[in-house]
């Protein structure tokens, strides 16, 4: 469970503080840690790193990636606009070192396959910066023409040519966006630079978010596949099933993941 974490947005109603103490009590010694006000933000007006750090402290955790969402402005056609997005992006790097963060959440423009070209040159130069202080970038999967399509990412990851750019693997997101995890995984298997895992069942296009008892997506399998595929980063688990407050599903949650 070393490499195990919790993606705070299930606890966004929370002070971070809070956040870290619940997360700790059900046995996580890892956060992944949203950007979004009250628990991180990259403004220094709405975010004080070194009290989060310290809080992070205070409970034990180590805060393994920062769920940002830097890189949506590299789309825009007005340079200035993307030397905004890149020094953003630069000091979301800063914070992942200031923290001893691995990795960083991106993502792909507007995700919208006719923004590439633009974004290709400044995720270039992100890559870059992210390479020399050793921290990973990884576009979500989502539902989005780029974020839900593995060839489209693959493509991408490409053109930027940078190991310390690539995919953060999230199989339920890419059923619910209607393709299948197995096979996106295949595709994407030389980018992978993080992973979520939400729990679900369901066909692809048709999932619904579950706890443990009702899942049917095959960690096992997983977990197996990036291991062969040399993966050595965290696994973030991401609570918002509904059904249940996360302060207390997040320990069964712990014990489902242990038993793999």
């Amino acid at each position: 469970m070393s490499r195990v974490s919790v993606c705070s947005i299930a606890l966004r109603h929370l002070e971070a503080e809070a956040a870290f103490r619940v997360i700790a009590e059900a046995g996580f010694k890892k956060v992944d840690l949203l950007q979004r006000p009250p628990h991180f933000s990259l403004d220094p007006a709405e975010c004080d790193p070194e009290k989060v750090a310290k809080a992070a402290r205070t409970y034990g955790l180590q805060i393994a990636n920062l769920g940002t969402y830097t890189g949506a402005g590299f789309e825009s056609e007005n340079p200035a606009e993307q030397e905004a997005a890149l020094k953003l992006m630069y000091r979301a790097i800063d914070l992942a070192v200031f923290f001893g963060a691995r990795s960083i959440r991106v993502r792909a423009g507007n995700d919208d396959p006719a923004c590439i070209e633009r974004i290709v040159p400044w995720f270039k130069q992100s890559a870059d910066y992210a390479a020399a202080h050793r921290v990973y970038m990884g576009i979500e999967n989502h539902g989005g023409a780029i974020s839900g399509n593995p060839e489209v990412l693959t493509s991408l990851f490409g053109k930027v040519g940078s190991p310390y750019f690539g995919d953060l693997y999230e199989p339920y997101n890419l059923m619910s966006a209607g393709t299948e995890y197995h096979y996106a995984l295949g595709v994407m298997r030389k980018h992978i630079v993080h992973a979520h895992f939400k729990l679900g069942k369901g066909k692809p296009g048709a999932m619904q978010l579950t706890m443990p008892e009702e899942n049917e997506i095959d960690y096992p399998w997983v977990l197996s596949t990036l291991d062969k595929l040399g993966y050595t980063g965290d696994f973030a688990l991401e609570y918002e099933y509904k059904g249940e407050p996360a302060e207390t599903a997040l320990p069964k949650w712990y014990e489902a993941f242990k038993a793999l």
